[in-house]
């Protein structure tokens, strides 16, 4: 499911919906995410929610569905290399080039139109998940070798990164 595009949503307002959105908040919030794709949780739907802090220390927090993209023109575009990690690459870190700001067009969870902009840290989190919708991790952007490092790193590190979210998940009654 991580590596082909999701379906678009069709059906908006439905408890289904609902129950999906706020599963995968507590997901997110168990693995200390800043945000999950839906088919990070191995549903094939376009959609994610996001608890992410923006470049100015503003939090922002909700879900999008059916979201499109729109980067800065490349003239205007700034791309910033920072470190990015991913929670189906549990324990891996990588520098990612990215810029420093998007626009997410898409619906909330009733069908309602969303515009959601993003700058610095938050910006990377929106790129990055709307990567996962088509079929991408951030895994697809590095070199061979950044590539084959980051595997490592997750090789490494995953069985203690799956022991703390076991202890957090159990902390929390899920």
């Amino acid at each position: 499911v991580l590596s082909r595009p999701c379906r678009e949503v069709t059906e908006f307002g439905t408890p289904e919906l609902s129950v999906l959105i706020d599963d995968m908040f507590v997901t997110m919030y168990v693995a200390d995410g800043a945000g999950l794709a839906a088919n990070q949780v191995g549903v094939d739907l376009r959609l994610f929610v996001y608890d992410c802090p923006d470049d100015y220390g503003i939090r922002h927090v909700g879900h999008i569905i059916n979201p499109v993209l729109d980067l800065p023109d490349p003239g205007s575009r700034r791309l910033i290399d920072d470190f990015e990690g991913c929670l189906s690459v549990p324990g891996a870190g990588m520098a990612v080039p990215r810029t420093d700001r998007a626009v997410a067009r898409g619906f909330d969870k009733d069908g309602n139109p969303l515009v959601i902009e993003g700058l610095g840290y938050f910006a990377r989190c929106l790129q990055h998940e709307t990567d996962h919708l088509v079929g991408h991790t951030y895994l697809d952007r590095l070199s061979k070798r950044d590539r084959k490092d980051a595997l490592r790193q997750m090789e490494d590190r995953r069985e203690e990164v799956f022991a703390q979210r076991a202890i957090k998940a159990a902390r929390l009654g899920q």
